[in-house]
Formats: structure tokens, C-alpha cells, sequence
């Protein structure tokens, strides 16, 4: 019975190998328009990768619940979690980057032969996301709050970025979204957030009172009014909210 919690920690493990199956399928769509103009796009498979580490995401959440439910808590379990996080946070987001990056460049003159190289700032995510897995592991004083962005969200703020570029009309959307220079600095960004002592909240509660929760619900009613005001866009809103929130109220989530 002590096992079950760790079983749902390497269901999450195997999200994020499905995850990253899914991204590296068919690899970048060629085709052509009417006119002959040769055409580009992202895996159409992609989205199943961000279907996996949601999925993996809600698995993470379960097993530490199940844990404390089942007073089954320990090191192994402890170890699996991070080790299972780095693979579905970590390697599967690094690559929807480096497809991100590779129809990028792709897209310039020459793009296709371009040097891989220019692909490989994409490995950085799961690089420093194993840095700050590692820090955690050998750091107690992080259950309500955290010193860095937590690896979970890191995961789900890079596989929103099929699903913006499926689903958003939006033509600023989509030349952000496959500017080589802004997910650089996308890949930058969130390294550091992993990598820093930044005082982030967690989502655990001591309590439930509104008082010693309050960023916590008000990152809940901003999660709810972005899904429903902006849709697709809701996961980059939530995680500056969640940034946001974290730093406006460092007493309260320490």
C-alpha cells in the first residue's frame, strides 16, 4: 500500500515520455500553398504533448495528496517525485521549445540548413530545471513557500505554447510565438526564475482562512476570470499573476 503514492509519481514519469513522443513526431510540416510558396508549421501532434504534461501535472498533485493521505511519505518517494518532474517539466518543455526554434529559423532564408546550434539554448530548460530540483531536494524549509519558480509551472507555462498557436487567430500571437529572439529570451526568463532565490508561494494551506490565504484566493479568482476572458492566452496571465502575487504579498507566503 506504501507504494501506491510512487506509482502515481511514475504514471507522471510516463506522461512525460508521451509527452515528449508526441513532440518529436513527424518533426517540422513542409507543404506548399496554390501558388507554390513552400509552407511551414509545428507537428499538428504537438498538442498532445500539452494534453501529457497537463495530465502529468494533475498526477503530481495526486501523489502528494495520496502520500499524506496514506501517511506514505518518504525519501524514495521524495526522489522519484523530482526525478519524474525533471522528465515531464524539464526534457519535455525543452523540446516544444526546440520545435518552436527549429520552424523558426526554418522560416529564414536558408533556414532549413541552418546549424543546429542555434536550437540548442532550447536544453537549457531542463538543465536548470534540474538545478533547481536539485536545490529543492536538499532544501527543507520549502512546503509553503518556495525560493525559485517551481518546475510544475515552468512545464505548463511552455506546453501552453502549442495550444496558444493552434487555437489563437491572432497574427501578434503568432509572430511572437515564432520569433527565435523572444523564445531565447522565454528560455532565458524562465531559467532564471527556476534558478533564483525568488520567494514564490506554494499552493499548500496551513489553513483555510482567507487572511493567512489571501494571495492564494486571489490568484484563484484571477485564474478563473483569465479562462474565461482570455481563453487561451489564460496560462501566461496566471503565471504573471502567480509572480505577481507572490512578491506583493512575500510576508504572507513565507
Amino acid at each position: 500500500m506504501k507504494q501506491i503514492p510512487n506509482l502515481f509519481t511514475l504514471l507522471n514519469l510516463v506522461c512525460g515520455c508521451l509527452a515528449i513522443i508526441f513532440t518529436l513526431q513527424n518533426g517540422i510540416i513542409i507543404s506548399a500553398d496554390a501558388n507554390g510558396n513552400q509552407l511551414l508549421a509545428v507537428p499538428e501532434k504537438i498538442w498532445m504533448a500539452s494534453l501529457f504534461i497537463g495530465l502529468a501535472a494533475v498526477i503530481d498533485f495526486l501523489d502528494g495528496f495520496v502520500a499524506r493521505l496514506m501517511n506514505a511519505g518518504s525519501e524514495m518517494g521524495k526522489q522519484l517525485d523530482s526525478l519524474s518532474d525533471l522528465v515531464s517539466f524539464g526534457v519535455a518543455p525543452g523540446l516544444i521549445v526546440y520545435q518552436f526554434l527549429r520552424l523558426s529559423i526554418a522560416r529564414g532564408e536558408d533556414g532549413l540548413e541552418a546549424s543546429y546550434l542555434w536550437l540548442l539554448p532550447a536544453l537549457a530548460l531542463p538543465c536548470a530545471a534540474a538545478w533547481r530540483l536539485a536545490k529543492f531536494n536538499l532544501d527543507s524549509s520549502q512546503s509553503y513557500s518556495f525560493k525559485g519558480m517551481p518546475v510544475p509551472t515552468v512545464g505548463m507555462f511552455f506546453a501552453s505554447l502549442p495550444l496558444i498557436y493552434w487555437n489563437v487567430n491572432e497574427p501578434w500571437v503568432t509572430k511572437l510565438l515564432l520569433n527565435q529572439w523572444f523564445l531565447y529570451g522565454l528560455v532565458l526568463l524562465f531559467c532564471w526564475l527556476m534558478v533564483s532565490s525568488l520567494p514564490l508561494m506554494s499552493l499548500k494551506f496551513k489553513d483555510y482562512s482567507f487572511k493567512n490565504n489571501m494571495p492564494k484566493y486571489l490568484l484563484a479568482i484571477i485564474s478563473l476570470a483569465a479562462i474565461f476572458l482570455l481563453k487561451w492566452l489564460a496560462v501566461p496571465a496566471i503565471v504573471l499573476a502567480y509572480v505577481v502575487l507572490s512578491l506583493l504579498f512575500k510576508s504572507k507566503t513565507a
